[in-house]
């Protein structure tokens, strides 16, 4: 018996930003995320849903007063380092590469073809938080 839901994506990367409004838009210009769902008040996000592909991202605003957001630290916090960081498959790593730079990610390991496979990069976006953009597919290297 499995114990994960019957959905489109099981796991959710969750982030907190200090303008969750401005990295809604930015995210989206810069990596080609979609809105799916943003639940603010004023320029409070209390949750947001962004979706690439069928997979999703979930963020809001960061606080240091809910029980959520003392857990949470901001890379800007802790000498821009990062425990964990989303892994997100496109079809072209190359024009994502592109469309990132020109929206002023910072590149943190350029464009490069990996030893397991797919061609791939990391960067930071405009708070500080590590991602990785890569055409490598988990999913299809084991088929």
């Amino acid at each position: 018996m499995s114990l994960a839901a019957n959905t489109t994506s099981t796991i959710i990367p969750c982030l907190r930003y200090r303008d969750a409004l401005a990295a809604i838009d930015w995210l989206c210009r810069a990596f080609g995320f979609e809105r799916h769902a943003v639940y603010a008040d004023g320029d409070t996000v209390h949750h947001a849903q962004l979706t690439f592909g069928n997979g999703m991202v979930m963020l809001g605003s960061a606080d240091s007063t809910s029980d959520w957001g003392r857990q949470i630290a901001q890379p800007g916090e802790i000498g821009n380092r990062e425990t964990q960081s989303p892994c997100v498959v496109v079809a072209d790593a190359d024009t994502h590469y592109a469309r990132a730079k020109a929206a002023g990610a910072t590149i943190v390991m350029d464009i490069a073809d990996q030893d397991y496979g797919g061609r791939g990069y990391s960067c930071r976006d405009l708070e500080g938080h590590l991602w990785w953009f890569g055409s490598y597919d988990p999913w299809k290297a084991h088929d």
